[in-house]
């Protein structure tokens, strides 16, 4: 491969990876604009099901091939650990009053969780500067969210377990898709994967919320805002940046960039809601930034 080719395939990941950021953090603003109107298996599941209707439609007009028993399964799997878990995870811990800081700060454990595992179940190398990378791409986070940890909130002692389950679901899924390279999962489209996905989410979602009884959307226009912002930026942008970037980087790349959401998802709120963005965090954005960086610098 000439080096003309090798610049026009780097500026492409980096382009995806920009836009994994940009659109994984606005899952955030949407949640926090959803659950507002509604809780969190109404809004996840009116999502999902939007976002399974409208990926059906697609890949039924683009014609794809749908995979074998073996590929629904594997999709399955991965939608149910990556978005169920994940989401229900993070967002039900909002919910039930963990502050959005501490969530984030949970969820941030995720590189380290990932790189650490990386090896023995992939065989990616993990150097020492990537160690460091992310470490102090986690020390970054910690001072982003300092001021929101130092808030005592009113959930329960449970509740704290959500964050934790949920950051798990995601490195387990990471991990599913990554070990289907070479098989025949890893051809499946990305849109087929995502329909299946989400149609499996929506299902999930949908049985526990008419088990709590809230399956009814509430009559109010800004619930529809948030859905249509969480299936437009976070489930078609935040989802297919994601595994995206998982079949062009290796594990621990991809994971060290969920560092950048946290300060991202304070931009979004100081555009939106007009929130501060205090001297800590903006220090906090530059050790991400580094951290990141050096995380990355042998690729």
């Amino acid at each position: 491969m000439n080096k003309a080719k090798v610049g026009v395939v780097g500026k492409g990941r980096i382009l995806a990876e920009a836009g994994f950021v940009v659109m994984w953090s606005s899952g955030f603003i949407g949640a926090s604009l959803g659950t507002l109107t509604a809780g969190t298996s109404t809004l996840l599941a009116w999502r999902f099901l939007i976002a399974a209707i409208i990926l059906f439609g697609w890949t039924m007009a683009m014609r794809r091939r749908w995979p074998s028993a073996g590929g629904f399964v594997h999709a399955g799997i991965v939608g149910l650990l990556s978005q169920g878990v994940y989401l229900g995870g993070v967002v039900g811990a909002v919910e039930m009053g963990v502050s959005a800081g501490t969530t984030a700060l949970v969820a941030a454990l995720q590189p380290l969780l990932a790189a650490s595992l990386a090896g023995p179940v992939l065989g990616e190398k993990v150097t020492g500067r990537q160690w460091i990378g992310l470490a102090i791409g986690l020390a970054g986070v910690a001072l982003v969210v300092g001021g929101d940890m130092g808030m005592v909130g009113a959930a329960p002692m449970w509740a704290y377990a959500l964050p934790f389950a949920g950051m798990a679901g995601l490195v387990a899924a990471t991990f599913v898709e990554r070990v289907s390279d070479g098989r025949a999962a890893s051809d499946m489209p990305l849109d087929v994967s995502l329909t299946i996905q989400c149609s499996v989410s929506a299902v999930v979602f949908g049985v526990v919320a008419l088990a709590q009884g809230s399956l009814a959307p509430p009559e109010d226009t800004r619930f529809w805002g948030a859905v249509l912002w969480l299936v437009v930026l976070s489930n078609f942008g935040g989802y297919g940046f994601y595994w995206l970037n998982v079949k062009l980087s290796s594990v621990t790349r991809v994971s060290s960039l969920l560092y950048l959401t946290p300060p991202t998802t304070m931009a979004w709120a100081f555009v939106m809601f007009g929130e501060e963005v205090g001297y800590l965090a903006i220090l906090g954005l530059a050790i991400c930034a580094c951290g990141v960086f050096l995380a990355n610098k042998s690729e």
